[in-house]
């Protein structure tokens, strides 16, 4: 089972309550709080749309951009000793630490990955 949904660039968990008896989540990689829910795959997914939808138009409506989840940076803790190593190779070849990593994430296996 695929633990994540996605509908209109928005990726949303997908979680079970076996207490509750329903499927729930929320989108993720944003401040604002999308949950949804349902008592089975479809009503989940189904609710999960809604529940996107309803955002888009609410921000619509109060003049306000969506959230965008992915774009394309985001923040990574080091330690100063690696930091200090990044900064040295991706200068002796001519390049910036973002280049490098981005290459390098580029041939990295969860780049194949088909979204």
């Amino acid at each position: 089972m695929n633990n994540t949904i996605q509908y209109k660039g928005y990726v949303g968990s997908v979680e079970f309550s076996e207490e509750d008896g329903i499927f729930f989540g929320k989108v993720m990689g944003i401040r604002s709080l999308i949950s949804y829910e349902g008592e089975s795959a479809k009503e989940l997914l189904n609710d999960f749309h809604d529940a996107v939808d309803t955002y888009l138009e609410h921000c619509k409506e109060e003049g306000k951009k969506p959230e965008l989840a992915f774009k394309g940076s985001f923040n990574i803790r080091l330690s100063p000793a690696l930091h200090k190593k990044l900064f040295l190779y991706a200068t002796a070849h001519q390049m910036s630490i973002n280049q490098y990593i981005e290459d390098t994430l580029e041939a990295s296996p969860a780049s194949k990955l088909v979204i």
